[in-house]
């Protein structure tokens, strides 16, 4: 099984590639350029650096939201153009998933973090349950954009250590260390963002269990309106 991956829903625009559990190659950047102009060329350095055939990936992972409205859309439509051309199913791996992801196998809630402005995140709460050889990821609370007071108040409530990852951390570092009344731990800077590795890896667990839409049927999930159509009201 090998499986295309594609992150663009924050600051990180990231492509992989996984096959039969073995990352082959990952590209990653989070740097001040647009994703429109860095997904594509990541993606053309890496098919030529493993000499990869686009037409032998047997899905396209895409990371569907929330996150960045500009950033979604970019990776969705270089998903949705990749899968209609190569005639490829995609995979929607939900963006805070594929975030938590990074903490594989944790005792500790897993607590993805993405700055969503005005004091909110988009946030949720995720666990990790042994099956068998592997861990299955269970969510503890859906995905939801959210005030990260009112988060860590339920947080607190559920009474168990956390690691908090994403690029929310730092924003709300202050209020982090001002509200919250269980122990908690920061992702370090080798797992503490999006990954298109995840994304692939991740994907690949939901292509197995038939988790698939077609490239036309894909939509990203923004769990909110934009802005601009809030202010609009």
């Amino acid at each position: 099984m090998k499986i295309l991956g594609l992150d663009s829903s924050g600051l990180v625009a990231g492509v992989a590639v996984v096959e039969d559990g073995i990352l082959l190659a990952e590209y990653t950047t989070d740097y001040k350029k647009t994703h429109s102009q860095t997904l594509l060329p990541m993606l053309e350095e890496l098919t030529r650096m493993i000499e990869l055939d686009l037409n032998t990936v047997d899905a396209i992972a895409i990371a569907a939201g929330p996150g960045s409205f500009t950033g979604l859309r970019i990776g969705s439509a270089t998903a949705k153009g990749l899968g209609l051309a190569l005639n490829k199913p995609l995979v929607e791996v939900p963006t805070l998933e594929g975030l938590a992801w990074n903490l594989w196998g944790t005792a500790r809630l897993a607590c993805p973090l993405m700055d969503a402005r005005r004091n909110q995140v988009y946030t949720a709460a995720y666990e990790f349950m042994p099956q068998g050889e592997v861990f299955k990821l269970q969510t503890v609370m859906p995905q939801a954009p959210m005030d990260i007071v009112e988060l860590l108040e339920k947080l607190n409530e559920i009474g168990r250590e956390v690691i908090f990852l994403g690029d929310g951390v730092p924003v709300y570092l202050d209020l982090i260390r001002e509200h919250a009344k269980v122990p908690y731990s920061l992702a370090p800077a080798s797992c503490n963002r999006q990954r298109a590795a995840c994304i692939a890896a991740l994907g690949a667990v939901y292509f197995a269990e038939g988790r698939i839409v077609g490239a036309g049927e894909h939509k990203p999930e923004y769990l909110r309106k934009s802005q601009a159509e809030q202010d609009a009201k």
